[in-house]
């Protein structure tokens, strides 16, 4: 970085070093291979959200086959990984191609103004030392690309419950796991029944006196094999690269079938689900009162367990599930509204996420603050009112990875479209008025409190921001794509 008295100019700057960062550089280094390009990087490590969530059995929801980089295979033995795994893969991919020195750890965007009189983004950083020192620095660029997903990483979902300062025991937050925690031999509460809760509860449970999930209302969970036996005989018989492109496309058009089926044939789906819950729990009692939700498959997102190790727990009585609402904590532990009393040295409350649009960038154009709900997203990537910008958001019913891989090669079309025609600038813009939709189509919680705050998608084709990657993948990259860009040709353009 330059020194704190010039300005540094770069071609492209990503924003965030995690799984969807570290893919991005690969791309642009790969398919624009002249740009100047660096990865900031607010936290201390590269990872993202494999390096911040450290609870007890963190792992992936969606298979590492399609999770994980089409140009890098997937060579562990576990289809469904856990988060040291993921991390390792993320970190050797970097290494491997030279992506980890282009990182710059401790650097915040603090703001983003865009001056089309200029034509480039003019970014102001917080750049932290060792130290903790933090001192403010400027750095210019033709083209910003946000890779730090749609999450809050400095604040989760954390509802206030009545009288939990009288609890006499540990209160901890998923997001925020303290390393010096002993669950061990005690009595845990997880609060919650999302993903990360179904994680947890088998994973404390290992040690734990007994684990209870404490849930409002039953979530959808499918039971599904940690290892993938077919992929594990197709990488037997042939190259890594093939296999990897074999297996990977297979998971690709069951993840996409499974779904379709869930949508079209909600009855069906719920029919199959609960079939599988009971085989794995052995208790249809339980099943019907614990695991049955009043919502179709797929209103919310599917929670997948390896190797049903969440039923297992139960039936070994290392676990339970009890469905109810909170009342308020008592120093023993958690009053149910129903008047029992759940009694805890731990509770975790695994309440959720929250959505943070692109990492808190809050940018201004030409001097005006961009407000993201009256924006339209084209292509699933760039954003009307805003231009020579991009955003990754991943896909909601399949592995995140597999759009964030298509919005960067996009990027990439997009910088080499500029480049052969001479352009400094590029913005979506619709030709004729959009109805808007939400962002993302999904019912659960953590997406309904703050969808609002996002960019809208639109009604039809690249305004649509699809949830359907065998369609995206035929789409996105194809057609003439200045058909929806409005250009500004660099004759146009004054710089000092």
């Amino acid at each position: 970085m330059a020194t704190a008295d010039e300005v540094e100019h770069l071609d492209v700057v990503i924003v965030g070093a995690g799984l969807s960062g570290v893919g991005a550089a690969y791309r642009l280094r790969t398919e624009c291979p002249g740009k100047s390009l660096a990865l900031l990087e607010a936290r201390d490590a590269m990872g993202g959200t494999w390096d911040l969530f450290r609870y007890p059995g963190v792992r992936s929801d969606s298979d590492m086959f399609t999770l994980g980089y089409p140009f890098r295979p997937w060579r562990e033995a576990k289809a469904i990984a856990d988060g040291p795994s993921i991390l390792s893969y993320i970190r050797r991919t970097a290494a491997e191609h030279g992506i980890d020195a282009l990182i710059r750890y401790r650097t915040k965007v603090v703001s983003a103004d865009w001056s089309s009189a200029e034509a480039r983004w003019t970014l102001v950083l917080a750049v932290r030392d060792e130290r903790g020192n933090v001192e403010q620095r400027r750095l210019t660029c033709d083209f910003l690309y946000s890779c730090a997903g749609y999450y809050d990483y400095e604040r989760g979902h954390d509802p206030v419950f009545p009288g939990v300062e009288s609890f006499a025991g540990t209160v901890v937050h998923p997001q925020f796991w303290p390393e010096e925690l002993d669950y061990a031999g005690k009595r845990v509460v997880v609060i919650g029944s999302g993903a990360t809760a179904v994680t947890l509860v088998p994973s404390m449970a290992e040690d734990a006196a007994r684990v209870t999930m404490l849930q409002r209302s039953p979530t959808w969970i499918s039971p599904v094999p940690g290892r993938d036996r077919v992929a594990d005989r197709v990488r037997a018989v042939l190259p890594a690269g093939l296999a990897h492109r074999v297996v990977r496309a297979k998971n690709i058009a069951f993840t996409a079938g499974f779904y379709q089926f869930c949508r079209r044939w909600p009855k069906a789906a719920r029919r199959l689900l609960t079939r599988l819950s009971r085989r794995a729990l052995r208790d249809a009692r339980a099943v019907r009162e614990h695991f049955t939700p009043s919502y179709d498959p797929w209103d919310q997102r599917l929670c997948a367990v390896p190797d049903a190790d969440l039923y297992r727990a139960i039936r070994k009585g290392r676990a339970e599930v009890v469905t109810d609402h909170v009342d308020s904590f008592v120093p023993e532990g958690i009053r149910l509204r129903s008047g029992r009393v759940l009694e805890a040295d731990v509770v975790v409350t695994a309440t959720g996420l929250r959505l943070l649009a692109f990492g808190g960038i809050a940018p201004r154009v030409d001097g005006r603050r961009v407000e993201w709900p009256e924006q339209f997203v084209w292509r699933g990537a760039m954003v009307t009112g805003v231009p020579n910008f991009a955003v990754c958001i991943g896909y909601t019913n399949a592995s995140w990875t597999l759009r964030a891989d298509l919005t960067s090669r996009l990027v990439c079309k997009v910088l080499n479209l500029m480049e052969r025609r001479g352009l400094a600038a590029v913005v979506p813009e619709p030709d004729r008025e959009l109805v808007a939709r939400p962002l993302l189509d999904l019912a659960s919680g953590y997406v309904r409190r703050s969808i609002d705050e996002f960019p809208r998608q639109g009604d039809r084709g690249p305004w649509r921001v699809r949830q359907n990657y065998p369609l995206d993948a035929v789409l996105t990259l194809r057609g003439d794509l200045a058909r929806g860009l409005s250009p500004t040709p660099r004759s146009s353009v004054r710089r000092a």
